[in-house]
This record gives structure tokens, C-alpha cells and sequence, in this order.
């Protein structure tokens, strides 16, 4: 839902007794909070004006590509490029504190610029969380895009979260390495999106 009062400062819902458990296969899970920022199109405009967006290339085939979106990556000593960020940051680890045994340290950070930017089926398994649990927590700011996941697996349907607008997914267990993930391309009119992941050290 768009923010309806211009220039209201962004803010956060309470974590505790608002975020919806949906467990999946094989020890992993997903929590969801729709909404979890308040004016989150403010904070959307300044990262989009704000943040050093880079363009990538990777190989493929016999050649490189462009990666289909812009990134930017902030390490545990970097200073986040809103405050609202920081604030997230640290709500965030005194609520999983206990599960997840450690804190969010980096925040990796994609701008889809429109409906052909993408992220194609993966877990976020290099480095730890390719043998041990872990969590990836994602804020969406900007024009919602359906994140898929589907088991490794297979022989289970596709979940589908359509994120965006200050929506909250974390993504627990098992996910990286027994489930992975997407954002799909469509050809639907779309802005733009940034999704802002919060990780522990060592994952990636």
C-alpha cells in the first residue's frame, strides 16, 4: 500500500506478535510482516538517489552478460544509507537473538529497475549457510515483485510472496540450502524496487 501522507517520517511496526510463521520443508521456514515500515516510499527515494548503484557482469555461456539489476553491498563497519536501516538492523537482531545465535552484520542491496531486472533461482550459499542454518532477512521498498521459492527437491508448488512497500521477509532453517528463491522477470508495467538483505558474517 503507497504511503498516503507526503513527508511523514518512516518508522516500524513491533516485530513481536506481528510476523507470520510459515514453515516449509526440510527445517526450513519464512516470516512475513507486510508493511513493516511506515513511509517507507521516503526511504525508498533517498536510497534510490543515494545510494552508489553498480552494474555488474558474470559470465555465462562463452561470454559475460549484465547482470540483470543494480547492486551495492555494505560491509559490518559501513555506515547504512538511511537511518531507518540501521534502526531495522537492530530491531531486527534483538528479535532473533535467540534463534539465530548471532547478529546481522551486512547489508547486500539490489535496485530492479523494472519488470526485465530479475534474480533467477538460488540460495544464498556461499560461505556458511551452505552446511548450517541461517537467516536472510529482506525489506522492500518501492513497486512490489512476487519473490518465489520452491524446494530444491521439487515435487512442491511454488510459494509466491508479492514484496514491496516496506513488506519484511525472513527467510530461516534450512531455507538457503534446502529451498531457493527468486524474483522473475514480467512484462506487467512495474517501477522500480529495492531489496534491502540483512545477513550474519559469513554469508553471502
Amino acid at each position: 500500500m503507497l504511503d498516503l501522507v507526503a513527508g511523514a517520517a518512516a518508522s516500524l511496526e513491533p516485530l513481536a506478535g506481528r510476523l507470520r510463521r510459515h514453515v516449509l520443508t526440510a527445517g526450513a521456514w519464512v516470516d512475513v510482516l507486510p508493511g513493516w515500515v511506515h513511509g517507507s516510499d521516503a526511504v525508498f527515494e533517498t536510497l534510490l538517489a543515494e545510494v552508489g548503484w553498480r552494474a555488474e557482469r558474470r559470465r555465462m555461456y562463452d561470454g559475460m552478460v549484465d547482470t540483470p539489476r543494480l547492486l551495492r553491498w555494505y560491509d559490518g563497519d559501513e555506515t547504512l544509507p538511511h537511518p531507518l536501516l540501521t534502526e531495522a538492523k537492530a530491531r531486527l537482531n534483538a528479535h532473533y537473538a535467540d534463534e539465530l545465535g548471532e547478529e546481522f552484520v551486512t547489508a547486500g542491496m539490489c535496485l530492479y529497475r523494472d519488470g526485465r531486472d530479475s534474480v533467477a533461482w538460488h540460495g544464498d550459499t556461499i560461505g556458511r549457510s551452505a552446511h548450517s542454518d541461517t537467516m536472510v532477512a529482506i525489506i522492500s521498498f518501492g513497486s512490489p515483485r512476487n519473490l518465489l521459492l520452491r524446494p530444491r527437491a521439487g515435487g512442491h508448488e511454488t510459494v509466491r510472496f508479492p514484496v514491496g512497500h516496506g513488506d519484511l521477509i525472513v527467510m530461516g532453517g534450512s531455507c538457503q540450502r534446502t529451498w531457493e528463491h527468486a524474483i522473475p522477470k514480467t512484462t506487467k508495467p512495474v517501477g522500480p524496487r529495492i531489496s534491502v538483505q540483512f545477513r550474519p558474517e559469513g554469508v553471502a
